[in-house]
């Protein structure tokens, strides 16, 4: 047994308002340079929808993650070293960018400056890669305006699986928000497609980053990887992806997401696995398998056995203790009512979903009936408006049983708590149907419902002892929260070589945006008219402003560790 931590999340679907917020935050701290203006670690996809990139779930088209030869051993369905070689100048298999969308922004300056006139001016869209005029159709939310109708769900490789059984009306549509970012999987396909070896996965936590002096720009990682969560950023030559906010983590805080998220839903904690046992659990035969064969991998961290292999292989006593207490395991293996996104990429990923069940409740009472009555929830399960195979083919590679067994506990809490509100009943029967106690039930409705934030994130502090990484933590403060990469001449910044910046086109709207973002985010920076490439630096912070030692946003503090 090798045991090994790994940051984990859990997102709550029940909670999920599709606001975005998430999405914004993280837009602000990690993708606000030029050439990812369409790059998204963090969206919101409305489901059943076509995703962002479009479609990006048929793996047939797209070629992502790990399949099982009849010998049993995985390889990666893009293909092994051989293939890459030969397509190494000319990757085939990559999304474009009206997968993703054609960024834009608006010409404000004749809204603002146009003179006065018979009609009111109009800010036209203009392309951030061309600068000229443009018809929007495209974005990473546009399924989102449709509400999951049938014009573009029909285009979502999940439904067409269930098609059969659902007919897309308006009468009778169904939706619920799904936020996605980088699975930082335990089995990482992105990794292993990496010809440079600029990807990689941090052996203290766990999280997947890019090297972005090794990065060379060839794109096979943006094939491997099946949630299609890694981006190329042709301005600098150099694939990004999300980071899980490492310099937040490394001194305790949670990622930008997670801090602004307004329904509270997303839960952050360590886990503890047997990384010898990875490779045969991504192995199983069966695809319906596949999550039971991960949740086994994970070590129970109150075992003494665990704990003592874990501090044995020199997991800090304290990272220990977190893992105790850590909400993700929790919900994964105590109460058993968090998913993994497509297990049946056999990546094994580390984001998990509790599945929604509000539309039950809703259900029921338009109909007048009880929606807390525990008899009414368990039959309405059943006729759950969102369809259990689609829930199931998103988080159990199409296994119903497993799906219907969590939306029964979540029914089973709601009805249970209802008693304890209303008259202090605590019906332990209700509680016994889904094979939990009453004080299981409340445990997991504190955590679920009312958690406070020290219990939905229960992250431990790097070690500075124990290497760079660490080391980074200890210099860095908790005001200093900025963790983008445009300094100048930092990684992927920087070198005007064949795979440098001028590997892609200069975006002559986006120079202004970057500049304006560059300016708003130096903490006491007065705000100003900014211009283009050429313009002065922001004025100095007033005496007395608070920096903190990394100097701000832009600082090499938050670049990846080589």
């Amino acid at each position: 047994m090798r045991v090994m931590a790994q940051m984990a999340m859990v997102m709550n679907l029940d909670k999920c308002i599709g606001c975005h917020t998430c999405s914004v935050t993280c837009k602000q701290a990690w993708t606000n340079r030029s050439g990812v203006e369409y790059a998204w670690f963090n969206n919101v996809e409305t489901r059943p929808g076509q995703g962002y990139p479009r479609t990006y779930e048929d793996q047939q088209r797209w070629q992502g993650g790990w399949v099982r030869d009849r010998r049993g051993r995985l390889r990666l369905r893009a293909g092994g070293r051989l293939r890459k070689l030969a397509t190494i100048f000319s990757n085939p298999v990559l999304p474009t960018i009206n997968d993703y969308y054609e960024p834009w922004t608006y010409d404000y300056e004749t809204l603002v400056e146009a003179p006065l006139g018979e009609h009111t001016p109009v800010a036209r869209p203009k392309s951030l890669i061309s600068g000229e005029d443009m018809k929007i159709s495209w974005s990473a939310n546009w399924d989102d305006d449709l509400g999951g109708g049938p014009e573009l769900t029909s285009h979502d490789p999940l439904l067409a699986k269930i098609s059969a059984d659902i007919k897309l009306s308006y009468e009778q549509v169904f939706m619920f928000y799904l936020p996605r970012i980088c699975e930082h999987c335990l089995n990482p396909s992105c990794v292993a497609s990496c010809p440079s070896g600029a990807m990689y996965k941090r052996s203290e936590d766990g999280i997947v980053l890019v090297d972005q002096d090794r990065c060379r720009g060839w794109r096979m990682c943006v094939t491997g990887c099946p949630y299609k969560k890694v981006y190329f950023n042709h301005r600098t030559g150099k694939a990004e992806k999300c980071t899980f906010c490492y310099p937040r983590i490394e001194v305790g805080l949670p990622t930008v997401c997670a801090e602004t998220c307004v329904g509270r839903l997303r839960y952050i904690g360590v886990v503890l696995y047997d990384a010898d046992r990875v490779l045969e659990a991504a192995s199983v035969a069966d695809p319906t398998e596949l999550y039971r064969a991960q949740r086994s991998v994970l070590l129970d961290p109150n075992d003494p056995e665990v704990a003592a292999a874990a501090e044995a292989g020199g997991i800090p006593r304290d990272w220990v203790q977190a893992a105790q207490r850590s909400p993700v395991w929790a919900l994964i293996s105590t109460y058993q009512v968090a998913l993994p996104l497509h297990p049946e990429y056999r990546t094994m990923p580390m984001v998990w979903y509790i599945p929604p069940l509000s539309p039950v409740v809703d259900a029921l009472r338009e109909t007048g009936h009880d929606a807390e009555d525990v008899d009414n929830l368990f039959g309405a399960v059943d006729a759950l408006r969102i369809p259990a195979a689609y829930l199931a083919e998103l988080f159990t590679a199409g296994d119903v049983g497993i799906v219907d067994g969590v939306l029964r506990r979540l029914a089973a809490m709601r009805a249970y708590m209802r008693g304890v509100s209303l008259d202090g009943t605590r019906d332990e029967s209700v509680a016994a149907r889904v094979g939990m106690s009453g004080s299981q039930v409340e445990d997991m409705y504190r955590l679920l419902a009312i958690a406070k934030y020290e219990d939905r994130y229960v992250i431990p502090r790097a070690h500075a002892e124990l290497g760079d990484p660490g080391q980074k933590a200890h210099e860095l403060e908790e005001l200093a929260t900025g963790c983008s990469l445009d300094v100048e001449g930092g990684p992927g910044m920087g070198g005007w070589g064949p795979f440098g910046e001028s590997s892609g086109r200069l975006a002559p709207v986006a120079v202004e945006t970057f500049h304006v973002l560059k300016t708003r985010q130096r903490p006491g920076a007065e705000p100003g008219p900014t211009g283009g490439p050429g313009d002065e630096e922001p004025a100095a912070p007033p005496p007395g402003a608070e920096t903190g030692p990394t100097g701000g946003p832009g600082d090499d503090q938050s670049a990846a560790p080589r």
